[in-house]
């Protein structure tokens, strides 16, 4: 027995007999490896349901459970409360009421954090019961970096005005007139990885500055009236990619690596001259997040084990296919991670090198010292490689190059700009290609999107406007009289309606008819032939059935069609 160790959460299950001492051990037991609470390895280890737990727990401690998914927050009260105090203790300001404040916090038990919150806030306060999974996004909204982006704007632009700086004259080096611009550009990094964002956009108009995220697809903004900090804050992020500061007139890439929010990062650069100064994008590549499982993207389960069958061809193409930023990059590697063995020899060409993978031989393309991927890809072969991925196939020498070492026993992955899996097949002819090549060695071709998915905390019934109505009907009348789902849009997902994206995916398996219409160079009859094949399911069809399920809306997939 390990009573001494036993929580005030564990002696009350016990006491009402919904775990058993054995239970209870093993949790203590696994609690050792972890810094979780008892309460939440019990559920993980499905010995009591959650509900069941924050039930008894609010009854026994005599305070309200409240559901954070259907509870108004006003962020201004929230902020009552310092950042740190609240995701320290778990704690967030829920109300005021009469001259104490109502406080949900995670682990109400936690009496040293109550007396630290109440001398924090110099206040009286009553607790409530609520749910981690719920609190700590809601959070991460609420004490978003957008306040301070603003303030240290607002520095810097001061900081211009007293001292009167050229900020084209620069060093390596840090000085204390480089701090605004410093905090500046670390409130913006720490804004857009607490969002998860893909990419931020530095944006100079006529009289503003817009910082835009880009957030699951779609770029959110926030607008700057110091346009004057236009120059420091693009000077500054030349210095950390090592560009030419001086140089304003012509486009440049360039890299650097930050540590934010516990998370390693790779920053893309690239700056662009505009009519009211430079732009700059940067693509956020998180390093510390661990690559995808093929099983993981969301593939229909036949699609999946296809894919997946695939996959183990000793030689041969498999193409990923779709326009910028519909997740074939996330494939690629989740396709290589599969693949990732000490018996085989991987080698990519890629541009960039989003993602470093252990025992994979990865090469960075360099036009400027004509490293192209034809180039790479010619060396590659020398270098006696089982499997090889193409970042792109972007010309006609680079995919003669990658039928070639398909042909001579070779898997190749590689992705290709089309906007389907069918109309891949007339791209690849007008590159060049022989369609007695293709039917010796193309096995797949896999399309995909990304769309959107409904916020799990606050989907409901979605009624149809009618020209969404129409469109459904005009692709399968057999969804004339379903049933869709929409998100209503809570703090847990911005009030947006959408939390996180999705892959939707199509197939083209490479059958024997099809290979004999390829060999024949018989479009037309590869295309009838195409439509019919069992597992070919067009991306809108496919979007559709994921609507019917309450993945995504149908706003999603009408929007996902229109790049089609």
């Amino acid at each position: 027995m390990i009573r001494s160790k036993k929580s005030y959460i564990a002696e009350i299950l016990l006491e009402h007999k919904l775990i058993t001492e054995e239970q209870l051990n093993l949790a203590l037991e696994q609690q050792k490896k972890t810094d979780k609470k008892i309460g939440q390895i019990l559920v993980e280890l499905g010995f009591i349901k959650e509900d069941k737990l924050l039930e008894l727990l609010s009854h026994q401690l005599n305070i309200p459970y409240i559901d954070l998914k259907h509870f108004t927050i006003d962020p201004p009260t929230v902020k009552l409360l310092p950042e740190f105090y609240a995701r320290h203790y778990r704690a967030i300001i829920l109300k005021k009421e009469d001259n104490k404040l109502l406080v949900g916090m995670v682990d109400p038990t936690n009496l040293l954090a109550r007396e630290e919150i109440e001398s924090v806030l110099n206040k009286k306060i009553n607790l409530a019961l609520i749910r981690e999974e719920d609190f700590l996004p809601i959070l991460d909204n609420i004490y978003r970096h957008a306040e301070e982006i603003t303030q240290f704007a607002g520095e810097l632009s001061a900081e211009l005005q007293t001292n009167d700086l050229d900020v084209w004259t620069a060093t390596e080096e840090l000085t204390s007139k480089d701090i605004p611009v410093v905090n500046l550009l670390r409130s913006i990094f720490e804004d857009a990885a607490q969002m998860n964002a893909s990419d931020i956009h530095i944006e100079p108009g006529e009289n503003i500055l817009r910082i835009r995220l880009r957030i699951d697809g779609l770029l959110q903004e926030q607008v700057l009236n110091e346009k004057d900090i236009t120059h420091a804050l693009v000077q500054r992020i030349k210095l950390m990619s090592g560009l030419n500061i001086a140089e304003k007139r012509l486009p440049q890439d360039g890299r650097f690596s930050i540590h934010v929010r516990k998370r390693n990062y790779d920053i893309r650069v690239s700056t662009l001259p505009q009519q009211h100064g430079e732009s700059v994008v940067m693509r956020l590549l998180n390093q510390s997040a661990e690559l995808l499982q093929i099983e993981q993207l969301g593939m229909p389960a036949e699609l999946y084990q296809y894919y997946a069958q695939a996959l183990l061809a000793a030689y041969g193409i498999l193409l990923i296919v779709g326009p910028t930023g519909s997740g074939k990059t996330t494939t690629l590697y989740a396709s290589l991670n599969r693949l990732n063995s000490p018996e085989d020899k991987i080698i990519t060409v890629e541009d960039p090198v989003e993602y470093r993978i252990e025992r994979i031989n990865q090469v960075q393309v360099n036009p400027q010292i004509d490293l192209t991927f034809a180039n790479v890809l010619r060396s590659i072969l020398r270098q006696d490689p089982d499997i090889i991925m193409i970042g792109e196939i972007r010309d006609k020498e680079t995919l003669e190059i990658a039928l070639r070492a398909a042909m001579t026993g070779h898997l190749v992955l590689a992705t290709l700009h089309t906007n389907d899996s069918i109309s891949t097949i007339t791209r690849l002819l007008d590159m060049g290609a022989e369609g007695y090549l293709l039917a010796g060695v193309l096995r797949a071709i896999l399309a995909q999107r990304l769309v959107r998915r409904i916020c799990s905390k606050c989907i409901q019934n979605a009624t149809l406007t009618p020209a969404e109505q129409a469109w459904v009907t005009s692709i399968d009348p057999k969804y004339a009289n379903q049933s869709f789902k929409h998100g209503a849009g809570c703090t847990y997902c911005r009030q947006t309606g959408y939390l996180g994206r999705q892959g939707v995916f199509e197939i083209l398996p490479i059958s024997s008819s099809l290979t004999t219409a390829l060999r024949e160079n018989n479009t037309s009859a590869f295309y009838n032939l195409a439509v019919k094949e069992t597992l070919y399911h067009p991306l809108t069809h496919v979007g559709l059935e994921m609507a019917t399920h309450g993945i995504t809306t149908v706003d999603e997939i009408i929007r996902m069609a229109g790049a089609i």
